[in-house]
């Protein structure tokens, strides 16, 4: 039988997301996989749920309670409750611990954090129960979850689209060479759709039924069949509840202009990377991750935009951190990726 007591003291990777947060311990694997929400009363300042329990509650609370996404685009908006959120977690892999320590923690970040945001992430981290904390960027780690040979000299581009960040870069042996990073994310998709919605059908939808939509009939490119569902909402003129059905070509329109910006972003690191790159590219592709990749036809619209063969990679909601866990499982290998190996952040017991 498994002794939750061979938690303390292992190390681990999260994956610090805007929508999710994913943690990957070493020797087992990925534990955790959960929204990053957090559902506060205001009276007393207690944390009533976190994670799935928190996300039920979106859009159906009293007053006094608070249903809190504490990062914001991939920055923490929120320390305190980033940090009660991740000791939730964490406490959640070592239940028969009263005290949390982990020796290493490895942390994916968006690539565009100015040092403040950066170091607000490391001490989230300790402050939530890790020894020391490292960064690692999160299209590297992408690229490494994807198994992409990135320490040869060639091109590996990633197209990583998570909640609240998009982060495209060419890799060439173990680093980046261009970069760029997006707010335009899946939860922008959702509000997207949110502000459709409201401006087609003069209706109002909460955020859950607006990434319902998104999921189940969300396209970029028409597809053969019309898909459409049901969407119920409060009526913007006389304020009372009604439902209507959205099509895939209403949620192709409400999503134009993000995607746009998307695929003109990847166009535009293609046209700056170096030439050679930029052959190899035609031989081994451009790959997307993220749950933005799941969205219907994306893959499709980039290939015709770039003439790059594009595909999306296996199991793409989990592979930053799997790239993560990588690093963990091969540290004395690949620790020379981590953007802060030589300043490990300590906490002093």
């Amino acid at each position: 039988m498994f002794n939750p007591l061979s938690y303390f003291g292992k190390d681990i990777g999260v994956d610090l997301g805007t929508a999710n947060i994913l943690v990957y311990v070493k020797g087992r694997g990925i534990v955790i996989n959960e929204p990053s929400i957090s559902a506060i009363n205001n009276k007393t300042n207690q944390i009533l749920a976190v994670g799935e329990e928190a996300k039920k509650m979106l859009g159906r609370t009293p007053m006094h309670i608070s249903v809190i996404r504490p990062l914001v685009k991939g920055v923490i908006s929120d320390f305190e409750v980033a940090q009660e959120i991740l000791r939730h977690m964490l406490r959640k892999i070592s239940p028969s611990s009263s005290f949390l320590n982990f020796q290493k923690v490895i942390i994916g970040i968006p690539s565009n954090l100015t040092e403040v945001e950066r170091k607000s992430a490391e001490d989230v981290v300790i402050a939530a129960g890790g020894n020391k904390a490292y960064l690692v960027e999160e299209p590297v780690a992408a690229a490494l979850g994807a198994n992409l040979p990135i320490e040869e000299a060639t091109s590996n581009m990633i197209v990583d689209i998570g909640g609240g960040t998009t982060e495209i870069a060419i890799i060439s042996m173990g680093g980046v060479v261009v970069s760029k990073s997006l707010k335009i994310a899946g939860d922008e998709l959702t509000s997207d759709i949110v502000k459709f919605v409201k401006d087609e059908f003069k209706l109002i939808i909460g955020e859950t039924t607006a990434e319902e939509i998104k999921i189940n009939i969300g396209s970029v490119v028409p597809g053969g069949e019309k898909i459409e569902m049901s969407a119920r909402g409060r009526d913007v003129s006389s304020g009372l509840p009604r439902e209507i059905i959205i099509r895939g070509s209403h949620v192709r329109a409400a999503l134009s202009k993000s995607v746009k910006s998307i695929v003109d972003s990847v166009r535009e690191i293609i046209e700056t990377a170096p030439p050679e790159l930029v052959g190899d590219m035609l031989k081994h592709g451009i790959y997307l991750s993220g749950g933005g990749a799941l969205l219907r036809g994306l893959d499709q619209l980039i290939e015709k935009e770039t003439a790059v063969s594009t595909k999306i990679v296996e199991e793409p909601l989990t592979c930053v951190v799997r790239g993560i866990g990588s690093i963990i499982e091969n540290y004395s290998k690949l620790k020379y990726i981590l953007d802060n190996p030589l300043r490990p952040k300590e906490i002093i017991l």
